[in-house]
């Protein structure tokens, strides 16, 4: 039998913004257990992001490309009877926003611009406007859930 589920553990509001969504954010961007670094590349981000679309701070921009990339449909692969289908399913809202944060950070490290703050913020500026990699990919997984709906009734 397997053990009980972990519990999940707080995560600490950032210093800047005091906002726990921004610090889940920085902890996907960090590597090698460099937050600080995270922290400033994040910082910076946002103050491009600022800049590019004249808001006074850049955290509701991203908050608006962070729903934009949010996906609220995906396929989990089902054996039935000898086969495999593809079914759509709805997601679970923090699924929603870690897979959202996951594939913008993803998107904005495969970019162009020499530093990865650069990379972010127009990452997230595309995001924001629905456009962009990370935008593109949570409606291709729409268009594969709805191509896929027949086989709803297979829901467990």
């Amino acid at each position: 039998m397997r053990k009980a589920r972990a519990k999940r553990r707080p995560v600490l509001p950032d210093p800047k913004f005091n906002d726990q969504l921004v610090t889940r954010f920085v902890n996907n961007l960090m590597y090698d257990g460099k937050k600080s670094t995270a922290f400033t590349i994040f910082y910076d981000a946002l103050d491009i992001v600022a800049a590019k679309t004249e808001q006074p701070n850049g955290l509701e921009v991203w908050k608006q490309a962070l729903t934009n990339v949010m996906p609220h449909v995906e396929v989990r692969s089902r054996r039935v009877g000898g086969s495999t289908f593809q079914i759509p399913m709805q997601i679970r809202p923090e699924r929603k926003v870690s897979m959202a944060m996951k594939w913008l950070i993803g998107y904005s490290r495969k970019r162009n611009e020499k530093t990865m703050a650069a990379r972010l913020a127009a990452e997230i500026v595309a995001a924001s406007k629905e456009e962009g990699a990370a935008v593109k990919k949570r409606v291709d997984i729409h268009k594969m859930a709805e191509a896929n709906k027949a086989f709803s009734h297979f829901r467990f």
